[in-house]
């Protein structure tokens, strides 16, 4: 065995006997959970699909700490290159799960980004820790920010491209939200092409991109190799905002229910392992850095992961809205006003042509039920309300009652 499959092995055993001792992990509990009969899981083995980026760390930290294996199931993190192959392998079957965009599931029920195929949402995997970072060109002319981006463009008239990751995913409505709030219109504006996350810095660094909307590490990544700076983080733009969602398809979650509560539930439990201590951050940052996962330095995860931000400029301040897996519970419950403000901005940019039945698509997306189930087996909490209201950054609340006033009200739209 060489040396370093050893240290591999080690660190895994250590981390495992970590999780032991933090969430109580005993062979007579993982008999109980789904002991035998209806509720084991009908599928014992899962492939989920993730892309690298700090926020697919409830999915590998339930397989690396073996909390999967207290509900029964085994899951095989799997790692994919870009977004749009996410969804091909999703609607496939080539992976039963993935970390995924919240907007991609709903582009994909709906047919508007890709094959139709009816989807599911089972659980929120974070909220916060996405940024909009701008070039160092462009800082260095005063465009630190939203105020400062809008009044070089108006004044150096060019073509200015912004990237985002997947055309109806998060990133892309958190760049276009971003830009016209600040008097932007990105449709007319500006150019905006997708890009996978962990190609956005690269692109950047060869003039590619004038900015770009992308979760962690990469906005810091591009502050370490000092070719960006951070503008704008997402909790400013939606404090505690729905991020990446864990999905599969309604075929799926339809066929495989006590596998989907299963894989919830352990999901659910790595979320609550991570927020738990900064040890435990610092540990799961050591572990996602690696090759097989993020691929990159530890310092390049584990200081936003903590709340400690920079902007490339001098400036550092703490954020206590930093990227959360659980938060006692508020995290993962998946939302059914968290999918529909995604509709209504695909509406608000001409994605969808027309008005959709918000709520009635949410309640098709978004499995309640089985997350409820999940959560009781986690000893999660449960929210009573299935919405929720929030402010966004330009004063305009949320909160679901009338979605197509929300999505028709925007001053700047295509």
């Amino acid at each position: 065995m060489t040396d370093l499959l050893k240290s591999s092995l080690s660190r895994r055993a250590v981390l495992q006997t970590a999780a032991v001792g933090a969430i109580g992990i005993n062979p007579a509990l993982r008999a109980a959970v789904y002991a035998q009969g209806s509720d084991a899981p009908e599928k014992k083995e899962v492939k989920i699909g993730f892309i690298p980026l700090t926020d697919c760390a409830s999915v590998v930290m339930a397989s690396v700490l073996g909390i999967d294996q207290k509900y029964g199931v085994k899951i095989i993190p799997t790692k994919e290159a870009s977004w749009a192959g996410v969804r091909d392998k999703l609607v496939n079957g080539e992976l039963d799960f993935a970390h995924v965009l919240y907007g991609l599931v709903y582009g994909v029920h709906l047919g508007v980004s890709g094959p139709k195929k009816d989807m599911a949402v089972l659980m929120t995997l974070n909220n916060n820790g996405q940024a909009i970072t701008l070039s160092k060109k462009l800082a260095d002319k005063g465009a630190v920010d939203g105020a400062g981006l809008a009044k070089l463009m108006a004044a150096e008239k060019r073509e200015y491209t912004f990237a985002q990751t997947f055309p109806t995913g998060t990133h892309a409505m958190w760049l276009y939200y971003w830009l016209a709030a600040n008097g932007i219109d990105p449709m007319k504006g500006a150019k905006v092409i997708t890009v996978p996350p962990p190609q956005m810095v690269a692109n950047m660094r060869v003039g590619n991109m004038d900015g770009f909307c992308v979760g962690e590490p990469w906005n810091h990544r591009a502050i370490i190799d000092g070719i960006g700076v951070t503008a704008a983080t997402t909790q400013d733009i939606w404090k505690d905002h729905p991020e990446k969602v864990l999905g599969t398809t309604g075929e799926f979650a339809k066929k495989y229910p006590n596998t989907c509560r299963a894989v919830t539930a352990a999901i659910i439990e790595a979320g609550r392992w991570i927020d738990a201590s900064l040890t435990n951050k610092n540990k799961m940052a050591e572990t996602i850095a690696d090759k097989s996962y993020v691929n990159t330095s530890v310092d390049a995860i584990n200081q936003r992961i903590l709340g400690r931000y920079q902007n490339g400029m001098g400036k550092t301040w703490d954020d206590p809205n930093y990227m959360k897996f659980y938060n006692e519970g508020a995290v993962t419950f998946p939302y059914l006003s968290d999918g529909m403000w995604f509709l209504t901005q695909h509406k608000r940019w001409g994605l969808l042509k027309e008005h959709p039945d918000y709520l009635a698509v949410a309640k098709q997306i978004n499995q309640i039920d089985l997350y409820k189930q999940a959560a009781t087996a986690a000893k999660a909490p449960v929210p009573k309300d299935v919405m929720r209201s929030s402010k966004l950054m330009d004063g305009v609340v949320w909160d679901g009652k009338d979605p197509k006033k929300y999505a028709d009200g925007f001053k700047i739209k295509a």
